[in-house]
């Protein structure tokens, strides 16, 4: 069981985060003092060397070995930190569909995670990708499902509001981050596609307004859910996705446009190849009594596209975490705008 959450004392700042801090041997110490303390509590141990698998300007992880297995303990940064708040709202609502965290620290945004096995990624290769993962979205369903009437909740808890209603304002704010990419940065062709992409604002609206129609609820959106953000299925435990940084509150089906891009990635296909429409069905079962196959499969369209401008903001975020306005990443956040412009609704990569 979770550990209550330590609540951050009045007039206190946030916690500090970042690369710096995280590298730290202080912070390391003072992390692992506090991991120490909850798991002891819990009749567990550290047994074995620790070590800093991930360290990224927005979060951090820690893989700790235990007499329990491995555990993991997450630091979020301020962009991220709802993250931790999630987590206490998922365990409590959808507890048989995420790790359990094993503590909590909501000042600190710090979270303490059991090991969750193998990834999807890592054992469902190949012809086998679209049965498991179809299999996995399926089990994911369900728990939009079970979130549909938390919308607002979520919100307030931190999750970017990504719905409908709000994306033609989402729309103007990633054109202006892009506009201001452009003008630094920018080549010819950037300049060329952003004028291409000022052009779709009514089309965009459109799409917006058509979504709101749908007679599917808003939900939480992992956002990059991905293989490698799933955890294959175990004897007695399902499919199980992790790693919620990014996730937003939108139409559920926006879901799908990293996962059906990772198929169409993987198995090297255009988006109308069997495969992609296998995934996709397998996830829209768990919706079947609020509409149609055609009117399901249609707001799988308009939510994907519309979905590409959330994409772009998580990358400008991240990008601003990074403070590297011209670093690697940094045309990302044009590239996820500029995809409305792609008539497929999910294109390749994530």
């Amino acid at each position: 069981m979770v550990d209550v959450p330590e609540q951050q004392p009045s007039g206190a700042g946030p916690s500090p985060a970042g690369v710096a801090v995280w590298a730290s041997d202080a912070w390391r110490a003072a992390a692992l003092e506090w991991l120490d303390a909850r798991l002891a509590g819990q009749g567990i141990a550290r047994i074995g060397d620790v070590t800093q698998p991930h360290l990224r300007p927005w979060a951090t992880a820690l893989r700790v070995p235990t007499t329990r297995g491995p555990v993991w303990l997450k630091a979020a940064s301020s962009g991220t930190a709802f993250e931790v708040r999630l987590y206490g709202l998922l365990s409590r609502l959808v507890p048989d569909q995420v790790l359990e965290p094993l503590a909590i620290d909501e000042a600190r945004s710090w979270i303490v995670l059991p090991d969750g096995g193998l990834t999807l990624g890592a054992v469902a290769l190949g012809d086998a990708l679209p049965g498991a993962l179809g299999a996995a979205l399926a089990q994911y369903a369900g728990l939009q499902r079970a979130l549909m009437p938390h919308a607002e909740e979520l919100v307030a808890i931190g999750a970017a509001d990504m719905r409908a209603a709000r994306m033609p304002e989402r729309f103007a704010q990633a054109l202006a981050l892009c506009e201001d990419h452009v003008a630094r940065a920018g080549t010819a062709e950037d300049r060329v596609l952003l004028a291409r992409v000022i052009a779709q604002r009514e089309r965009f609206a459109a799409w917006c307004r058509e979504l709101e129609q749908s007679a599917v609820p808003s939900s939480l959106d992992h956002n990059d859910l991905h293989p490698w953000n799933i955890f294959a299925a175990r004897p007695g435990v399902p499919e199980r996705a992790y790693d919620w940084g990014d996730s937003v509150v939108a139409h559920p089906f926006a879901s799908l446009l990293v996962a059906l891009g990772f198929v169409r990635h993987g198995l090297q296909v255009g988006p109308d190849d069997p495969r992609v429409a296998q995934v996709r069905d397998a996830y829209l079962v768990r919706f079947s009594d609020l509409g149609s196959r055609a009117e399901l499969v249609r707001a799988v369209e308009l939510a994907c596209h519309v979905g590409k401008v959330a994409r772009s903001l998580t990358w400008a975020r991240a990008i601003a975490l990074e403070g590297e306005p011209a670093g690697p990443h940094a045309r990302a956040p044009l590239r996820w705008l500029a995809a409305v412009l792609d008539p497929a609704y999910v294109i390749a990569g994530g």
